[in-house]
């Protein structure tokens, strides 16, 4: 005789399928807080993105231009040059600060492209954005000031040596006023709205996420009988999310970048949109990973013909021989360490957490194979034949 099937009644079924959608719907949430905690409000993922901005040579030449604009507005530069011309050329001063602008621009350009220089702009970016975040997160910040109504960052340190370095007199270069090169972050009207949504994403970013795994599983638990279906179910939806999450990093990024002026900024808002949104694109391709691996593990254990073969060809191996299952699950969770293409498999509870659900998929196959075993093993290796009475 053959087990009874489990039936599942319909409540039980829409309640699981709501479960579902309700937690991909948070979960695409949650990866954008995710983001915004592991990549905008991280001093350490922010100091990286900064090096690679830096690096950029397209970010180096939008940037030597705003850093030249700073100069000239904030130093007199024909000033500069009357001092050392003589007597009868000065009516050439202005012309030839003109005619300066661009070759300063080429060579702010090159400065940029020094290690020296990089690090003095690394390093003003992570002091500033750890400042910043203080702020959001209403601690003092030395080097923020939120006076006559808004919040700014003073790089005025950055545009006075890069004005040493193009050769500005000391004199000229003392007087850059110390708002050369203010940024401004928020107005007053916007600090309490900032402040308290740096709040509400520091709550949802911890819970968020436990939350979309707790109503996966309740789903799955709910339906017993068919939990490899909802399982599968579960897969499709993690990729949904990932491709969501990738297909709205594209259109943010396209309407973003499409805001600039003129085709540089726009080039360098390219650039500086892919790097400074890296992570998102990581939590992206990640749950499209994790969801074709649960849809690829329930194919596996499904009932179509290619997988019913597969496990009658492995089953003797796997369930007799243990090292065999347990070697090869151990050694592709060395290979995912290895190549750590998300950030949860460059965590030590992301590689803790991927071995023991490896270790529960290890334990749950081995079952099903030893299920399906037994009945084989019932039978007899050779049919026996009922002999028939002797007429005498």
């Amino acid at each position: 005789m053959t087990a009874p099937a489990h039936t599942v009644s319909r409540g039980r079924r829409i309640t699981a399928t709501v479960l579902i959608v309700l937690a991909s719907l948070i979960a695409f949430v949650s990866t954008l807080t995710l983001w915004v905690d592991r990549q905008l409000l991280d001093n350490g993922a922010w100091t990286t993105a900064s090096k690679e901005v830096i690096q950029d040579p397209a970010v180096q030449q939008t940037l030597s231009v705003y850093l030249v604009n700073q100069l000239y507005s904030n130093v007199d530069v024909a000033s500069s040059l009357r001092e050392r011309l003589p007597a009868n050329l000065d009516p050439l001063a202005a012309p030839l600060a003109g005619a300066l602008r661009q070759p300063a621009e080429r060579t702010v350009s090159q400065m940029l492209a020094r290690p020296r220089v990089q690090n003095l702009w690394i390093k003003a970016s992570s002091v500033a954005h750890q400042k910043l975040v203080n702020v959001l997160e209403n601690k003092t910040g030395q080097g923020i000031s939120t006076g006559n109504g808004v919040v700014t960052i003073q790089t005025a340190g950055l545009v006075q040596r890069l004005a040493t370095e193009l050769g500005l007199s000391g004199k000229l270069v003392s007087k850059i006023p110390p708002t050369a090169g203010t940024i401004v972050l928020f107005k007053s009207s916007q600090l309490d709205a900032a402040q308290n949504a740096m709040a509400v994403e520091r709550a949802l970013s911890r819970w968020l996420l436990v939350l979309v795994i707790a109503m996966y599983v309740i789903a799955a638990f709910l339906v017993k009988g068919r939990r490899r279906v909802t399982v599968r179910t579960i897969g499709w939806s993690l990729v949904g999310v990932g491709l969501a999450v990738l297909v709205t990093r594209k259109l943010v990024g396209n309407y973003v970048i499409g805001l600039a002026t003129t085709e540089q900024y726009r080039l360098t808002g390219h650039r500086i949109w892919l790097i400074t949104t890296s992570v998102l694109g990581d939590i992206g391709w990640a749950a499209v990973l994790y969801g074709a691996l649960l849809i690829l593990a329930m194919a596996l254990a499904g009932p179509t013909r290619p997988a019913v073969a597969l496990r009658r060809l492995i089953a003797p191996v796997v369930v007799r021989d243990g090292f065999v299952p347990w070697g090869a699950a151990a050694l592709f969770l060395l290979v995912l360490v290895l190549w750590g293409g998300t950030h949860a498999l460059r965590t030590w509870w992301g590689i803790a957490a991927a071995a023991v659900l490896l270790a529960l998929g290890v334990v749950a196959f081995r079952r099903q194979l030893q299920t399906e075993l037994e009945p084989q093993a019932e039978q007899p290796d050779t049919p026996q034949t009922k002999e028939k009475p002797v007429l005498t």
